[in-house]
């Protein structure tokens, strides 16, 4: 194997052991971890079978194979960039009907309270 094969593999390797860390210590969303795994899994597999993005490349009909791999990698972060988009605004609506809700708690209270 050759030194930059096996440095990507192991780097694959090393990058799905600390996300497996992180997801065990609870510092990282099991589902959002599960993506990592992969992605590292998919760096550890590139890394041991470097021909493997040269045959499908080949197949995509893709003539410089490390061009389908950078498309594959900007599709795959805008994705989860998408992702985390729509992630955040549902929290950000569902925090501000919260607030209403306990605006309009706190109004009821002070409605049924008698003055001090």
């Amino acid at each position: 194997m050759a030194p930059l094969q096996l440095t990507t593999t192991l780097l694959g390797l090393a990058l799905a052991a600390v996300i497996l860390l992180l997801v065990r210590r609870d510092r990282l969303y099991l589902m959002h971890g599960l993506f990592w795994a992969i992605v590292a899994g998919a760096v550890a597999v590139l890394g041991a079978w470097p021909g493997l993005i040269d045959h499908l490349a080949h197949i995509a009909g893709i003539s410089y194979p490390p061009a389908l791999l950078l498309l594959l990698a900007s599709a795959l972060l805008l994705v989860k960039a998408l992702h985390s988009d729509m992630v955040n605004t549902r929290i950000e609506r569902d925090v501000r009907r919260l607030n209403q809700r306990l605006a309009l708690l706190e109004a009821d209270t002070a409605k049924t309270q008698p003055p001090p």
